[in-house]
Order: C-alpha cells, then sequence, then structure tokens
C-alpha cells in the first residue's frame, strides 16, 4: 500500500513538472519579467548636452538647448502573433533628471514582441481629470492651469537668430482637442523580434530621441520667424515634427 502511495506521489510529481514545462513552452505570460526603456537624448549623431554645447537647425541657424522635458504615454508591447501587452500610465522624461530616462515595465508576460508603440504626449482621459499626482504633478510644472491641460513637450534654449526677447526659443506644445490635437502616437519596429523569457535576465531597449527632429521634418523651424509656441497657435507644426523624433537604438540583455 505504501509502495503504492510512494509511486503515485512520485510519477504525479513528474506530470507536474512536465505540464509546467509545456504551458511555459505553449502558453506565453506564464513568466513574468521586466523591461526597460532607456531614452538616450541626440542633436543629430552628438549626444545632446544641456547650456553648453552649439547646434545647427536646418537653415543654418545656431541655438542652444537649456531645457528638454516630455511625457511618454500608454506603452504597448505589440505581440507577434496577436494582442499586446499595455501600461497605461504616463512617464515624464527630463533630461537634467537622468533616473527619468529609464522606464521599467513589470511584470511583463513572457512571449514574442515584434514592436512597441506609445504616444507623446497625455491622453485626452487624464487631460480631462485636471491635476493629478506622480509624473502628472503639476509641482513638475508641466501644467497649464489656465488651459486645464498638461504640457506635452518643453523645449527651451536660445539663439541668435530668435525674434524674441533675450534671444529666447520656447516651444511648449499641448493640447489634446480637435484641430489643435498634439498627442503623437510612435511606432518602433524590433528587427528580429524582442523574445521575453527566452534566456535568462531582462531585456532593455534603447531609443534615440533626436531633439533635432522637432525643428525640422515636415516644417524646418526659422527661428527668426517662429521662436516661441505657447499656445495653440502653429503647435500641430511642432508636433507633427515630433513625430519622428524616436528610433531604436539597441536591444539588449541586462545582467
Amino acid at each position: 500500500m505504501l509502495n503504492n502511495i510512494l509511486k503515485l506521489s512520485f510519477w504525479l510529481g513528474i506530470s507536474i513538472l512536465v505540464l509546467s514545462f509545456t504551458l511555459r513552452n505553449h502558453y506565453p505570460g506564464t513568466e513574468q519579467h521586466k523591461v526597460t526603456i532607456q531614452f538616450r537624448h541626440f542633436a543629430g549623431m552628438d549626444a545632446l548636452m544641456l547650456d553648453s554645447a552649439v547646434y545647427k537647425n536646418d537653415l543654418g541657424q545656431s541655438f542652444r538647448i537649456t531645457k528638454l522635458k516630455y511625457y511618454i504615454s500608454n506603452i504597448h508591447l505589440i505581440r507577434e502573433k496577436g494582442g499586446d501587452f499595455e501600461v497605461n500610465s504616463s512617464f515624464l522624461i527630463d533630461d537634467r533628471d537622468e533616473k527619468t530616462k529609464k522606464i521599467t515595465l513589470s511584470p511583463v508576460p513572457e512571449d514574442s514582441y515584434s514592436s512597441m508603440e506609445f504616444i507623446l504626449g497625455v491622453d485626452s482621459l487624464h487631460n480631462c481629470n485636471g491635476a493629478q499626482s506622480g509624473a502628472l504633478d503639476p509641482v513638475n510644472a508641466m501644467f497649464w492651469a489656465w488651459n486645464s491641460g498638461y504640457v506635452f513637450l518643453k523645449l527651451e534654449g536660445k539663439s541668435p537668430s530668435s525674434a524674441s526677447s533675450g534671444n529666447m526659443l520656447e516651444y511648449h506644445i499641448g493640447g489634446y482637442k480637435s484641430p489643435y490635437n498634439c498627442i503623437r502616437k510612435i511606432k518602433i519596429a524590433f528587427p528580429g523580434k524582442l523574445f521575453i523569457g527566452s534566456e535568462p535576465g531582462n531585456k532593455s531597449i534603447e531609443l534615440k530621441a533626436d531633439i533635432l527632429e522637432i525643428l525640422k521634418n515636415p516644417v524646418s523651424i526659422d527661428f527668426s520667424k517662429l521662436s516661441s509656441v505657447t499656445d495653440f497657435h502653429n503647435s500641430t507644426t511642432i508636433a507633427n515634427n515630433y513625430q519622428d523624433m524616436f528610433s531604436l537604438l539597441n536591444i539588449h540583455r541586462e545582467n
């Protein structure tokens, strides 16, 4: 009798192990992992340096950058076989604060992902909820009290070509209502796919954010004519430009 019980326990244990292995390999999502998204700021091919470095726009006008802040929201990892993993949150990226340039997603289901999507901006739901906490706290100086909404991107600096007082450059872009909707969806494809759970360790996605793209394509910004945008006037011009500012640098495994 005891022998039969021991044999039954042994084969039951083996069956559980086989079932666990089968689930892990055929039913994604049974294992959870971390994925980090690292934002690297550039001006063309050069790493962005606030205050000191001098850059040139498409028209050859020189300028310096003193501030770069923007919101990333509603991150989706798109599964290769359909569906997605979503993080419905907003993250404030501030070039002066290194820790904000790294977003950790956890837990991320084990699966194969072909691309990712997110928006630059804050979705209409959160814009309509007034001042909030965390990344959306007004203390971050990204909330328009007069407009009851969020600034999606702030780019500030100086240029000798600027028509503004003190040669200032000031682009504060926001708004979610048509025809001045400045929310832009960003799509990043993963060459070779992103496999979560195929090997030990967590994955890191490095994205390049090129601030020169904010000032060109489809419209080259002439500082002598458009050195300041702080309301709906010309806001979508800048938004259409920043839609192309992100690209994939690298995907690697973190130890």
